[in-house]
């Protein structure tokens, strides 16, 4: 098996307390979730299950609390915080912050079995939440006949360091519709 590259931030505990911004695409970027009109996303039948399913997260992950997020035609944009993360935001700049797409490392050398537990999300994490509510939203694709519709095999995560950084990620959620034709998901929808 071909070996992935490593980008996630290393040494760092996805479970403990945290304030993430986080990613997530539809496959080859297509337009599942609505259309931007007038600066103003206006979603469809999926973008309100997306939704639906999004709010539902802190339900059933008790140590997590959402914050900002936003509905896209083709990704969703939110800040998910695990634990009491907001504490461990400093006021101060932090210059380690990077955005990393969740990739797992493949060990040829493993056995079947603790290959398997190695690329499973672990309980609490990041992974394990993003994972739980993709699925959500595919079982209630395919209960409605929408077997069309796939995410893109991962998601893109970025630990927020410092109040500075989340009041900027906070207002580019919030004005990303009114900006979407300079967003960098941004894609020219096919007639």
């Amino acid at each position: 098996m071909k070996e992935r590259k490593i980008i996630r931030k290393r040494n760092h505990n996805y479970s403990s307390p945290g304030v993430y911004f986080v990613t997530i695409c539809t496959q080859r970027k297509e337009f599942y979730f609505g259309k931007i009109m007038n600066g103003k996303m206006h979603q469809s039948e999926i973008g309100k299950m997306v939704e639906f399913y999004w709010t539902l997260i802190a339900e059933h992950f008790p140590f997590v609390r959402l914050g900002e997020y936003i509905i896209m035609p083709n990704h969703i944009h939110g800040i998910i915080y695990i634990g009491n993360g907001m504490n461990n935001l400093k006021n101060n700049v932090d210059t380690e912050c990077r955005d990393v797409a969740c990739y797992v490392p493949m060990q040829s050398k493993m056995k079947k079995g603790e290959y398997m537990s190695s690329i499973s999300p672990k309980s609490g994490t990041l992974s394990a939440i993003i994972r739980s509510f993709k699925s959500a939203v595919t079982r209630w694709c395919n209960r409605n006949h929408l077997s069309y519709f796939a995410w893109q095999p991962r998601f893109y995560d970025r630990i927020i360091k410092n109040q500075i950084e989340y009041r900027k990620i906070k207002d580019y959620i919030i004005q990303n519709p009114s900006k979407w034709d300079k967003d960098e998901y941004f894609t020219r929808e096919k007639i």
